[in-house]
């Protein structure tokens, strides 16, 4: 027991050592596991929210062939993720894609890319929360309504601040708790739905119900069904925002980050075919006659009061969800004030002295979320356009890190950190950004002609919003100014802790 307080004690001295050549002095208490740090990973991704939240959109717009978009999806985002693990290896720093960004290019890039994520992840949050409205309602046997939704998100986001604001320690207790529910009722439900309650043929998920016979065919509808998919995968880098707080994190946050990726979309795809396979008509689903799914397929499988049991992991998985994203925002609002990057930098950088979290950050980053939330009682189209800029926000910076990883190869830059690609770094790196190009042009095409403009191209429209509003602010503020914290230098230094 002394030799393992005594390695744990070398092991964090090692790890003060390794931030100080990076620049900064440790904060944070590194009691952060690997299994409590990908915890924290998954449960942000979260299987069941993203697969439960969109079903019947993706399910009614591509058919069951829908399915192949969310391996097609998690592969390009696998290829993101790798990018992402060389460089977190290498600048194991609080905050993510924001000091990332300041090393592999430069200040003002790095301000654009934490601007952007900032308001994603702040979309993110509300829309999160508000999804869980219904979800809890059909629990306790209320009909769904836009307040009940709200009271419902509001609390939610009162109770995620409550708890990230108990520091690292209970945070990753209750990430892994979250992760323990999720993946058990995942592979419960998933498997019990695929043994006693398939309805159709696997053949079915080849089967397009004639959807896309006109004369566009059917891969316009197959990508529109996709966006489903584009909102699974992410959550990865939420493993990167904690590396203060994860012991040895050049090694520990790739691993994590992968194990996001294998355990959390592999547990996703289950889900989704099980579900897929025990639909009971498909073709009402496509009609729009069954615009609930899901409840359909758990009452049919479970009984009414089963039903209910399954929503209950539901909620936990919608919980701790909003613990993750609300953690990941407070870090990244916590690493851009260290930097003296942003207004009011002296309250949003201070750590806690009982906790050591960044008490106020995280207050920021539920205030904010919960204000979006509010407006959705007097604008529901504009409140729902925002909280859309939360997955293309993401994409966005995560492409912008991508590009900026790319450019400093260019520059000359070789990863330094405990995990390295070698050789076929470039291939991933360019192919991890033509999937992300294809992507953003996916999601931001306008599918529904018949709409307002400001739905039928909102994701365009709240992008453009957010990054000239970011890009006005850094060149009339120049922020990137106030800080001599190290910048552009990927391609200059060797890490000594390698």
């Amino acid at each position: 027991m002394a030799n393992a307080g005594i390695h744990a004690a070398e092991s964090n001295a090692d790890d003060a050592s390794q931030l100080e050549i990076l620049g900064y002095k440790t904060q944070f208490d590194r009691n952060m596991s690997l299994w409590e740090n990908f915890a924290l990973g998954f449960t942000y991704l979260s299987p069941v929210v993203g697969v439960y939240t969109l079903f019947a959109f993706c399910l009614a717009t591509g058919g069951p062939p829908m399915v192949w978009s969310y391996v097609l999806v998690g592969i390009g985002q696998f290829m993101v993720c790798l990018v992402f693990c060389e460089v977190v290896s290498q600048f194991p720093i609080a905050g993510g894609v924001y000091p990332w960004a300041r090393r592999l290019v430069g200040k003002r890039w790095a301000w654009m890319v934490g601007w952007g994520y900032a308001w994603a992840l702040f979309a993110s949050i509300a829309g999160i929360a508000a999804g869980c409205g219904p979800y809890l309602a059909q629990l306790i046997g209320l009909e769904p309504s836009p307040h009940i939704n709200i009271g419902v998100a509001l609390g939610l986001i009162a109770v995620t601040t409550m708890i990230n604001v108990m520091g690292t320690h209970f945070l990753a207790t209750v990430a892994m708790i979250g992760f323990i529910c999720e993946l058990g009722g995942a592979l419960v439900v998933g498997g019990y739905l695929l043994i006693f309650e398939r309805v159709q043929d696997f053949s079915v998920l080849f089967d397009t119900f004639g959807i896309g016979e006109g004369a566009g065919g059917y891969l316009p509808a197959f990508l529109a069904a996709a966006l489903g998919a584009f909102f699974q995968y992410y959550g990865f880098e939420a493993c990167g925002d904690m590396a203060e707080e994860t012991p040895n994190p050049s090694r520990m946050i790739p691993r994590a980050m992968r194990m996001t990726i294998y355990i959390g979309g592999g547990a996703a795809l289950f889900v989704l075919f099980a579900l897929v396979l025990s639909v009971p008509d498909i073709g009402k689903v496509i009609r729009g006659e069954d615009t609930d799914p899901i409840m359909t397929i758990l009452t049919n499988a479970f009984g009414p009061l089963g039903a209910r049991m399954v929503l209950v992991v539901v909620m936990v998985s919608f919980l701790s969800c909003l613990l993750s994203l609300q953690a990941a925002a407070s870090r990244l609002l916590f690493a851009y004030a260290r930097d003296n990057m942003i207004v009011f930098s002296g309250p949003l950088s201070r750590i806690s002295e009982g906790h050591h979290v960044p008490v106020v950050a995280l207050v920021v980053a539920g205030v904010l979320p919960a204000a979006v939330v509010c407006a959705g009682a007097f604008v529901q189209d504009v409140v729902t356009t925002i909280i859309s800029f939360g997955a293309i926000g993401i994409y966005f910076a995560f492409q912008m890190i991508v590009l900026a990883a790319l450019i400093a190869r260019f520059r000359g830059w070789k990863p330094g950190g405990a995990f390295k690609m070698g050789p076929i770094g470039w291939v991933v790196n360019i192919v991890a950004l033509a999937y992300g190009v294809a992507a953003i042009a996916n999601m931001v095409w306008p599918r529904t002609p018949d709409a307002v403009w400001f739905v039928n191209y909102g994701m365009l429209l709240t992008t453009l919003i957010v990054f000239t509003t970011g890009l006005v602010y850094m060149l009339v503020g120049k922020p990137y100014d106030r800080s001599d914290a190290p910048a552009s230098d990927a391609w200059l230094i060797s890490p000594r802790y390698v």
